[in-house]
């Protein structure tokens, strides 16, 4: 039976999110299975990502310039306009993970430990940070499917480090509003990214298709991690989010210039603003939606 779901902006009552708190944690621990904190880990996640190492895919043939790849995947050194898009795609992926990675990397050591964890949302930030750290192996295997086998994390200047440092310890209330259309902004970019794969790697049907499998994985989570983000906030967050949005996506892809080149950044506003699990039934299924976007 087909489900019909609502805006993510649908209204919640406190009781309703208390409760769809409880459902998250259940399905995140049955969705990934046990943490393995010390690696920065989870069982399930950790499986997946070594069915996919031991049956690699890696595509006909190299870039056509893997020089430039690396030359601009941390910083755009060249005029973008003299990329290919294989190249731009790959290094504007590249740039949207590492935001990701460094945002996780300093919220690590800001939230309570398992151990010291006492409440049912601070297990899931701890499940969700980990989720975040398989996300990165899973970009990374994307890299090394293109064949670009020297892919470096690489942290930041010291004041994006301390941005994102400072920011998962402020007070819920501040922190709800921009967490969640950051994670709205995440799927957003990831259904553009899919929308483009057959196009930039037609050429190489199989390595497209790895390509997707492993963005796939990350969605799954990502549509899970919209509702949890979204669970945070009331009538008036909910309100100050959606007006968030826009400003937000621009200054963020603004400091990514492939990102105007490969994508119609106010066509992903608009989508991130009527987001309501368009997506296919197929990731849906793997997901977590909640109960007050379901229709």
């Amino acid at each position: 039976m087909e489900r019909n779901y609502r805006s993510i902006f649908s209204p919640s009552t406190p009781q309703e999110r208390e409760k769809n708190f409880e459902t998250y944690w259940t399905y995140t621990q049955e969705h990934d299975g046990e943490i393995l904190e010390d690696q920065k880990d989870l069982v399930k996640k950790k499986a997946l990502i070594e069915e996919f190492r031991n049956n690699s895919v890696r595509s006909r043939r190299p870039l056509a310039d893997p020089a430039a790849f690396y030359r601009n995947y941390i910083d755009m050194k060249d005029d973008p306009k003299t990329l290919d898009r294989k190249t731009l795609l790959l290094t504007c992926i590249y740039k949207f993970a590492r935001h990701e990675w460094v945002g996780i990397s300093g919220a690590w050591d800001a939230i309570p430990s398992m151990a010291e964890s006492k409440t049912t949302i601070d297990k899931i930030s701890r499940y969700h940070l980990c989720e975040e750290f398989c996300h990165v192996r899973l970009f990374h295997e994307m890299f090394r499917t293109m064949r670009l086998e020297d892919v470096k994390w690489v942290t930041p200047g010291k004041a994006m480090q301390a941005m994102y440092r400072i920011f998962p310890k402020l007070p819920e209330a501040l922190m709800s509003a921009p967490a969640f259309v950051t994670e709205l902004m995440g799927i957003t970019f990831y259904q553009h990214v899919d929308a483009l794969l057959d196009e930039v790697f037609a050429d190489e049907p199989e390595a497209r298709d790895r390509i997707r499998a492993l963005l796939h994985e990350i969605m799954v989570d990502e549509l899970a991690h919209i509702g949890q983000r979204r669970n945070f906030i009331g009538s008036f967050g909910i309100r100050v989010a959606r007006w968030m949005v826009a400003p937000l996506y621009r200054v963020f892809f603004a400091d990514i210039p492939e990102a105007k080149l490969l994508f119609d950044v106010d066509k992903m506003i608009e989508d991130g603003l009527a987001f309501q699990y368009e997506v296919s039934p197929e990731l849906l299924k793997r997901s977590w939606v909640p109960s007050y976007c379901v229709a």
